[in-house]
């Protein structure tokens, strides 16, 4: 955990700045400006990459992944370079619940699963790489989205750890506990046999 040094007006201010450019529901404006009928009514009804994919649009679905993590990249090296440690953190938990709870969205977003490599990536690159590794790798095996998502988050405090960010394990176990959370459906999914897996329409 950083040392909370900047002054409350400013981490505020991160605050603030994090949940507007992690709200930004690129999926469902790209599956508007491209033609590919509204996310709600598609697959799952999330607005990530995966239920874009069930479009049949891997173009979108590429798209979609990299602005969403890439929204998560830009809020954290966006903070690091105005402001302290501790802003930087609280920036990227903002961002991440940004893309979770979007209020342009009725605060129904997405699980945030690219955000969160996104601002690992920026925040200690050894640490996203590891998680894009598990995540490949599990659903390499495994063909299912979500449970990469699971495996990922639950071993980045892991990662943290291991990889020099031992400052950042506290937000690694937030956020891992938050895509539990945002992914209990799946977990429920998983465990009955019903989960679609990557590229299946549903």
């Amino acid at each position: 955990m950083p040392n909370f040094e900047t002054a409350v007006s400013v981490l505020l201010l991160w605050a603030v700045i994090g949940y507007a450019l992690g709200s930004i529901p690129f999926g469902m404006v790209l599956a508007r400006v491209m033609g590919l009928g509204n996310l709600r009514e598609i697959g799952s009804g999330n607005i990530g990459a995966t239920n874009v994919l069930r479009t049949g649009s891997k173009k979108a679905a590429a798209l979609t992944l990299l602005l969403d993590g890439g929204k998560g990249a830009v809020t954290v090296l966006l903070a690091r370079s105005f402001a302290g440690e501790d802003a930087v953190q609280l920036a990227a938990l903002t961002a991440f619940l940004g893309h979770c709870f979007p209020i342009w969205l009725g605060f129904k977003g997405g699980k945030g699963v690219a955000t969160f490599i996104g601002l690992w990536l920026a925040l200690a690159w050894p640490v996203g790489l590891a998680l894009c590794v598990t995540w490949l790798a599990t659903a390499a095996v495994t063909r299912y989205s979500s449970l990469s998502a699971l495996v990922a988050a639950v071993l980045s405090p892991v990662w943290a750890f291991v990889l020099g960010a031992p400052h950042a394990v506290a937000l690694a176990v937030l956020l891992a506990g938050l895509i539990l959370w945002r992914h209990h459906e799946n977990i429920a999914r998983l465990r009955a046999g019903t989960e679609s897996r990557i590229g299946q329409k549903s």
